[in-house]
């Protein structure tokens, strides 16, 4: 019984070493067979050539809202940062002064009304008087005179009751457009208007907004030759892309239009002067603001967007790692400066048809080998024909 036991553990234990023996083989081939890596097709992909320049936001349009006339504020009649309409009241000059001044040239207009009634009548009567050669020719011409200079004063004083009713007006102080209302300048109780026409506040239409700018000439030129050249595709004016970053370094949500380009350079900055126009429904953008302008001024054909993790970098520079016919890696030196969402933008380095890694490329290097495994290149849902234009 013993013998027949040891008999079937030596054929279990030749049989364990024979499969193991079997299996090593199939390991080693396992282990040496290429892992599958994620590659993408480089395919070129137009993207714009946008500059990023400093720039400031100034109101659509400024009021300074002045005394018109002298006298005592005796009201604010608006909350300071209000949105104001135009001709809303913002003060109140004491009317008082201004109202006698008023009546008086009323007063003084009625008086040269009389006067003119009565020299009207006198020449009237003259004149019957005078064919009949009942006064002398020189008493005729003195009541033509007198009706004359009658009329004058009336006009004068008519002028005068104008210039009171305007006076009597300015008293309240309004708003010449709309727009928000800055912090008030003066009080109740101080006098405006003596001697010259007093500040008292700021009124700031703000929406939409504008933000000025300056590119360097040498920029302008380099871009212009690069379009006439046909390296870039230029795009006209009223296409002109614009986008603001703000102070944080997020980007503002509604995009501008290039409304003004100077057609000279500065000469003390040796910059040429632009300015855009962004609406500003939600006050969002503030008047002397810091903000960055990226200005996208023409379109580069030859260019290609690579994933953020395909893209390494090291003292040499960039590249990508692209795979050959047989897998084997090879490294592939770029130009990439600028982002397009996740995807680097490659601008020199790549001619179409390289199979680039886009997977765990920082943990590969040149001269491994890997199946290729073909992903969706960034683009190329934008690349395809829009309904109605396929074949």
């Amino acid at each position: 019984m013993k013998h027949r036991v040891s008999l079937l553990k030596f054929a279990l234990l030749s049989v364990s070493i024979l499969i193991t023996a079997c299996s090593e083989p199939v390991a080693q081939e396992a282990a040496q067979a290429p892992a599958e890596v994620g590659v993408i097709v480089a395919a070129a992909t137009p993207t714009s050539v946008a500059t990023e320049l400093p720039g400031r936001l100034e109101p659509y349009r400024e009021a300074e809202v002045r005394a018109r006339v002298a006298g005592i504020v005796t009201a604010r009649l608006y909350e300071e940062g209000q949105d104001v309409t135009r001709g809303a009241a913002l003060f109140q000059i004491d009317p008082a002064p201004l109202q006698a001044a008023y009546d008086s040239e009323a007063a003084n207009l009625a008086r040269a009304q009389a006067n003119l009634s009565a020299a009207a009548d006198k020449l009237r009567r003259y004149a019957d008087l005078v064919s009949d050669r009942a006064i002398s020719e020189r008493d005729h011409a003195e009541s033509v005179a007198q009706e004359r200079q009658a009329r004058a004063e009336v006009a004068l004083a008519r002028a005068n009751l104008q210039s009171a009713r305007l006076k009597l007006g300015y008293a309240r102080v309004t708003s010449p457009i709309d727009g928000r209302a800055r912090r008030a300048l003066v009080t109740e109780g101080a006098l405006v208007g003596e001697g010259q026409a007093t500040p008292l506040t700021m009124v700031q239409q703000i929406d939409p907004i504008y933000v000025n700018f300056a590119q360097p000439a040498a920029e302008v030129m380099r871009l212009q030759k690069q379009i006439r050249a046909g390296t870039l595709q230029g795009v006209s004016p009223d296409q002109v892309r614009v986008r603001l970053l703000l102070p944080d370094g997020s980007e503002y949500g509604r995009g501008g239009t290039l409304s003004f380009e100077d057609l000279a350079v500065d000469p003390g900055t040796d910059n040429v002067t632009m300015r855009a126009l962004f609406d500003n429904p939600d006050r969002d953008l503030l008047p002397g603001m810091y903000v960055r302008v990226r200005l996208e001024q023409a379109i580069n054909r030859d260019t290609y967007l690579v994933p953020r993790d395909a893209l390494l970098r090291n003292a040499e520079g960039a590249h990508v790692l692209a795979a050959g016919k047989e897998g084997e890696l090879r490294q592939v030196a770029v130009e990439a400066h600028r982002l397009q969402g996740p995807n680097w933008i490659v601008t020199q380095g790549l001619e179409g048809g390289e199979r680039i890694v886009v997977e765990n490329a920082a943990q590969l290097a040149a001269g491994q080998k890997i199946k290729p495994v073909e992903r969706p290149a960034p683009g190329a849902q934008a690349r395809q024909p829009a309904p109605g234009q396929q074949g």
